[in-house]
Protein backbone atom coordinates (compact mmCIF):
# COMPACT_ATOMS: atom_id res chain seq x y z
CA UNK A 1 0.00 0.00 0.00
CA UNK A 2 3.13 2.17 0.65
CA UNK A 3 3.79 1.86 -2.97
CA UNK A 4 0.61 2.82 -4.03
CA UNK A 5 0.23 6.24 -2.03
CA UNK A 6 4.29 6.75 -2.77
CA UNK A 7 2.81 6.84 -6.87
CA UNK A 8 0.00 8.71 -6.49
CA UNK A 9 2.05 11.44 -4.30
CA UNK A 10 4.39 10.94 -7.21
CA UNK A 11 2.07 11.24 -9.45
CA UNK A 12 0.50 14.83 -8.39
CA UNK A 13 3.87 16.16 -8.84
CA UNK A 14 3.75 15.57 -12.37
CA UNK A 15 0.42 16.54 -12.54
CA UNK A 16 1.26 19.57 -11.55
CA UNK A 17 4.65 20.25 -13.16
CA UNK A 18 2.66 19.50 -16.38
CA UNK A 19 0.78 23.26 -15.63
CA UNK A 20 4.18 24.55 -16.89
CA UNK A 21 3.90 22.51 -20.36
CA UNK A 22 1.03 25.19 -21.63
CA UNK A 23 -1.23 22.49 -19.61
CA UNK A 24 -4.02 23.84 -16.31
CA UNK A 25 -4.24 22.41 -13.36
CA UNK A 26 -5.50 22.07 -10.22
CA UNK A 27 -6.60 19.91 -6.58
CA UNK A 28 -9.77 18.04 -6.34
CA UNK A 29 -11.98 17.38 -3.02
CA UNK A 30 -15.12 16.29 -2.37
CA UNK A 31 -17.36 13.02 -1.34
CA UNK A 32 -18.16 9.70 -2.92
CA UNK A 33 -21.33 7.82 -2.64
CA UNK A 34 -21.65 4.66 -3.70
CA UNK A 35 -23.39 1.15 -4.16
CA UNK A 36 -22.54 -1.85 -5.55
CA UNK A 37 -24.53 -4.01 -8.11
CA UNK A 38 -25.09 -7.36 -7.44
CA UNK A 39 -24.87 -7.31 -3.36
CA UNK A 40 -28.36 -7.36 -2.60
CA UNK A 41 -28.16 -4.24 -1.12
CA UNK A 42 -29.64 -0.92 -2.78
CA UNK A 43 -28.90 3.06 -2.63
CA UNK A 44 -26.31 5.45 -2.69
CA UNK A 45 -25.34 4.43 1.14
CA UNK A 46 -21.67 4.67 1.17
CA UNK A 47 -20.00 7.49 1.64
CA UNK A 48 -16.30 7.99 0.83
CA UNK A 49 -13.97 10.55 0.32
CA UNK A 50 -12.52 11.88 -2.91
CA UNK A 51 -9.23 13.83 -3.50
CA UNK A 52 -6.58 14.68 -5.45
CA UNK A 53 -5.22 16.56 -9.00
CA UNK A 54 -6.00 16.55 -12.41
CA UNK A 55 -4.56 18.48 -15.17
CA UNK A 56 -6.09 19.75 -18.34
CA UNK A 57 -5.56 21.01 -21.96
CA UNK A 58 -7.75 22.47 -24.64
CA UNK A 59 -8.51 20.56 -27.49
CA UNK A 60 -10.40 23.93 -29.23
CA UNK A 61 -12.43 26.36 -27.98
CA UNK A 62 -15.05 24.16 -26.93
CA UNK A 63 -13.38 21.07 -26.12
CA UNK A 64 -10.56 20.06 -23.71
CA UNK A 65 -9.13 17.17 -22.38
CA UNK A 66 -8.63 16.51 -18.77
CA UNK A 67 -6.39 13.89 -16.81
CA UNK A 68 -7.09 12.83 -13.28
CA UNK A 69 -5.35 11.08 -10.23
CA UNK A 70 -7.30 10.68 -7.28
CA UNK A 71 -7.99 8.64 -4.06
CA UNK A 72 -11.34 7.42 -3.85
CA UNK A 73 -13.14 5.52 -1.79
CA UNK A 74 -16.05 2.89 -2.72
CA UNK A 75 -18.21 0.34 -1.71
CA UNK A 76 -21.48 -0.48 -0.19
CA UNK A 77 -23.38 -0.34 2.77
CA UNK A 78 -26.47 -2.30 4.86
CA UNK A 79 -28.56 0.33 6.99
CA UNK A 80 -29.93 -2.80 8.28
CA UNK A 81 -26.80 -4.08 9.63
CA UNK A 82 -27.86 -3.25 13.67
CA UNK A 83 -30.94 -4.57 13.01
CA UNK A 84 -30.85 -7.59 15.29
CA UNK A 85 -34.75 -8.52 14.87
CA UNK A 86 -34.33 -9.59 11.03
CA UNK A 87 -34.81 -12.79 10.37
CA UNK A 88 -31.81 -13.56 8.29
CA UNK A 89 -28.08 -12.66 8.86
CA UNK A 90 -27.51 -9.48 7.50
CA UNK A 91 -25.67 -8.80 4.23
CA UNK A 92 -22.62 -7.53 4.84
CA UNK A 93 -20.75 -4.16 3.70
CA UNK A 94 -18.29 -3.71 1.38
CA UNK A 95 -15.27 -0.95 1.82
CA UNK A 96 -13.23 -0.61 -1.18
CA UNK A 97 -10.01 2.42 -1.94
CA UNK A 98 -8.82 2.59 -5.28
CA UNK A 99 -6.33 5.28 -6.79
CA UNK A 100 -8.11 5.90 -9.93
CA UNK A 101 -7.37 7.66 -13.35
CA UNK A 102 -9.82 9.29 -15.39
CA UNK A 103 -9.61 10.44 -18.48
CA UNK A 104 -12.01 13.24 -19.43
CA UNK A 105 -13.11 14.93 -23.00
CA UNK A 106 -14.71 18.07 -21.79
CA UNK A 107 -17.26 20.09 -23.58
CA UNK A 108 -17.75 24.06 -22.49
CA UNK A 109 -21.50 24.15 -22.76
CA UNK A 110 -21.23 27.50 -21.55
CA UNK A 111 -19.07 30.00 -20.03
CA UNK A 112 -19.93 28.43 -16.63
CA UNK A 113 -20.95 25.24 -17.28
CA UNK A 114 -19.24 21.56 -18.90
CA UNK A 115 -20.43 18.73 -19.75
CA UNK A 116 -17.77 15.47 -19.49
CA UNK A 117 -17.56 11.89 -20.37
CA UNK A 118 -14.78 9.68 -20.30
CA UNK A 119 -12.90 6.26 -18.96
CA UNK A 120 -11.43 5.43 -15.50
CA UNK A 121 -8.68 3.19 -14.36
CA UNK A 122 -8.40 2.26 -11.08
CA UNK A 123 -5.77 0.16 -9.15
CA UNK A 124 -7.02 -1.18 -5.74
CA UNK A 125 -5.67 -0.44 -1.96
CA UNK A 126 -7.76 -2.07 0.22
CA UNK A 127 -11.17 -4.03 -0.32
CA UNK A 128 -12.75 -6.33 2.06
CA UNK A 129 -16.15 -6.85 3.41
CA UNK A 130 -17.50 -5.88 6.73
CA UNK A 131 -20.50 -7.22 9.60
CA UNK A 132 -21.77 -6.21 12.94
CA UNK A 133 -18.33 -7.43 14.13
CA UNK A 134 -16.08 -5.93 12.07
CA UNK A 135 -13.82 -6.70 9.10
CA UNK A 136 -14.87 -10.37 7.76
CA UNK A 137 -11.33 -12.73 7.96
CA UNK A 138 -11.39 -14.47 4.23
CA UNK A 139 -9.13 -17.75 3.00
CA UNK A 140 -6.44 -17.05 0.78
CA UNK A 141 -7.98 -16.22 -2.36
CA UNK A 142 -8.61 -12.20 -2.05
CA UNK A 143 -12.21 -10.95 -2.78
CA UNK A 144 -12.01 -8.43 -4.78
CA UNK A 145 -9.58 -8.21 -7.57
CA UNK A 146 -6.88 -5.57 -8.32
CA UNK A 147 -8.03 -3.17 -10.37
CA UNK A 148 -11.62 -1.40 -11.63
CA UNK A 149 -12.42 -0.26 -15.41
CA UNK A 150 -15.24 1.60 -15.55
CA UNK A 151 -17.44 4.98 -17.67
CA UNK A 152 -18.20 8.16 -16.79
CA UNK A 153 -20.37 11.53 -17.41
CA UNK A 154 -20.68 14.40 -15.46
CA UNK A 155 -20.79 18.25 -15.51
CA UNK A 156 -18.73 20.95 -14.36
CA UNK A 157 -20.35 24.23 -13.03
CA UNK A 158 -17.80 27.26 -12.50
CA UNK A 159 -18.38 29.61 -9.42
CA UNK A 160 -15.13 31.76 -10.21
CA UNK A 161 -12.30 31.66 -12.52
CA UNK A 162 -10.52 29.07 -10.00
CA UNK A 163 -13.29 27.27 -8.27
CA UNK A 164 -15.92 25.13 -9.52
CA UNK A 165 -18.50 22.40 -8.54
CA UNK A 166 -18.23 18.66 -10.40
CA UNK A 167 -20.86 16.41 -10.36
CA UNK A 168 -20.16 12.98 -11.60
CA UNK A 169 -21.51 9.31 -12.13
CA UNK A 170 -19.41 6.40 -13.11
CA UNK A 171 -19.98 2.75 -13.29
CA UNK A 172 -17.55 -0.30 -13.89
CA UNK A 173 -17.65 -2.19 -16.88
CA UNK A 174 -16.42 -5.35 -15.84
CA UNK A 175 -16.45 -7.25 -12.68
CA UNK A 176 -14.90 -6.12 -9.07
CA UNK A 177 -14.97 -8.62 -7.51
CA UNK A 178 -13.21 -12.58 -7.54
CA UNK A 179 -14.46 -15.40 -9.59
CA UNK A 180 -12.87 -17.82 -7.48
CA UNK A 181 -14.66 -16.06 -3.77
CA UNK A 182 -17.63 -15.38 -5.24
CA UNK A 183 -19.32 -16.61 -8.36
CA UNK A 184 -22.34 -13.51 -7.97
CA UNK A 185 -20.50 -10.72 -10.44
CA UNK A 186 -20.30 -7.06 -8.49
CA UNK A 187 -19.66 -3.65 -9.98
CA UNK A 188 -19.14 -0.44 -8.88
CA UNK A 189 -21.70 2.69 -9.06
CA UNK A 190 -20.80 6.24 -7.71
CA UNK A 191 -21.73 8.85 -7.45
CA UNK A 192 -19.77 12.04 -6.63
CA UNK A 193 -19.57 15.91 -5.69
CA UNK A 194 -16.29 17.65 -5.80
CA UNK A 195 -14.75 20.79 -5.78
CA UNK A 196 -11.94 21.57 -8.32
CA UNK A 197 -9.77 24.99 -7.34
CA UNK A 198 -7.96 25.53 -10.60
CA UNK A 199 -4.62 27.15 -10.04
Amino acid sequence: MKKKFALFIFCGFLISNLQAQNFGGGIILGLSTSQVGGDDLGGFNKAGILAGFFANKSISPLLSFQMEMTYIQKGSNNPKMNDYEHKNPPIPDISLSYIEVPLLLQYKQSEVLEIEGGLQFANLITGYYNDTYGKISTTTIDPFIDYDIGLLIGMDYKFSENLSLNTRISNSILPVDNPLFNSKEKYNSVLSFALHYNF
